[in-house]
């Protein structure tokens, strides 16, 4: 039996190949090895609130304000964001901000600079 690679999707060991896709019985995701080859040479894929793809050392803009806890004010909408660093997780953007320190910000709350 042929190693299938888990689901893109969901992350789903069970896949199994029909024809020449590849189907996740869990959450009825289909792709194909290509695809999966694809994903694994781009490595992390962050996009902005706008859709536009984030890097490493791109600058970004806040979009809305963000209480920070512990923090007597928020960070305020507008405020510019240089040198980001992309990582894996729920808050995928590290960074310093000026008044603030290193933070961890979520890519949906940003706009590519």
């Amino acid at each position: 039996m042929e190693n299938i690679p888990p689901c893109p999707a969901c992350n789903s060991p069970y896949g199994y190949e029909l024809d020449e896709k590849l189907i996740c019985p869990e959450c009825s995701f289909e792709w194909t090895h290509g695809e999966v080859e694809e994903e694994v040479e781009a490595g992390l894929v962050v996009k902005d609130s706008n859709g536009a793809l984030l890097a490493d050392g791109d600058s970004v803009t806040i979009v809305k304000d963000l209480p920070v806890k512990g923090a007597p004010k928020p960070i305020k909408a507008g405020t510019k964001v240089k040198s980001i660093r992309l990582v894996e997780g729920d808050h995928n953007i590290d960074c310093k901000i000026d008044g603030f320190g290193s933070m961890a910000l979520k890519s949906e709350f940003v706009k590519k600079a």
